[in-house]
């Protein structure tokens, strides 16, 4: 369970096929405090630690996390965002996080506001997924709140800690990345769903 308060960033330092998987090696200030068989959300995405040497961990993503996830799109080089596993008792600062990406979004606009910064994704609406005006959502594992919500595209306003201390500040136009919506919305989504079947 995770709440989308990023704590850090990582660094994509190799990249690798083991059959159908994928293997990561992550660069991160919080390395040292990691131990295998931790979760960590990267991006959003979930992923157990499996090795530790140095400053570098190793995480593995299997086909279904490919599939549904923007991780095979994933570069040596960029930044992820980072995010260890709550802890019973803390404050829950962003709302409840699963780490289970629903589905992935382009980016189809950035404009700048006087210091803050509205970015627009566009998102398959054929999943049934949905957004609401004011509630929450989760881009790349950053737990935000919707603005101007559609049935297929969404708004949110970045400020300025967040553009610098997230991957927002890489994101470009035409860029893909990972959405969790709500848990609380996609409950009531399916009961809705199942009265109507």
């Amino acid at each position: 369970m995770f709440t989308g308060i990023i704590e850090t960033q990582g660094i994509l330092k190799k990249i690798t096929s083991q059959n159908e998987n994928m293997v990561i090696t992550v660069s991160s200030s919080i390395t040292g405090e990691l131990k295998v068989d931790q979760s960590v959300a990267h991006n959003g995405i979930c992923l157990t630690v499996t090795d530790i040497e140095g400053d570098q961990y190793k995480v593995t993503a299997i086909k279904e996390t490919i599939d549904k996830t923007n991780i095979g799109k994933w570069k040596e080089g960029k930044h992820v965002n980072l995010e260890r596993a709550m802890k019973i008792g803390d404050r829950l600062d962003g709302h409840i996080v699963q780490g289970h990406v629903d589905q992935t979004a382009k980016c189809i606009s950035i404009k700048e506001a006087g210091g803050s910064w509205y970015f627009t994704f566009e998102y398959d609406a054929s999943k049934n997924n949905v957004t609401i005006e004011k509630g929450s959502i989760t881009v790349n594992g950053v737990s935000l709140t919707v603005v101007n919500s559609a049935q297929n595209r969404f708004d949110v306003a970045i400020i300025p800690y967040t553009f610098e201390h997230t991957n927002f500040g890489e994101l470009k136009e035409g860029d893909t990345v990972n959405l969790e919506f709500d848990v609380i919305g996609k409950y009531v989504s399916r009961l809705f769903d199942l009265r109507n079947a």
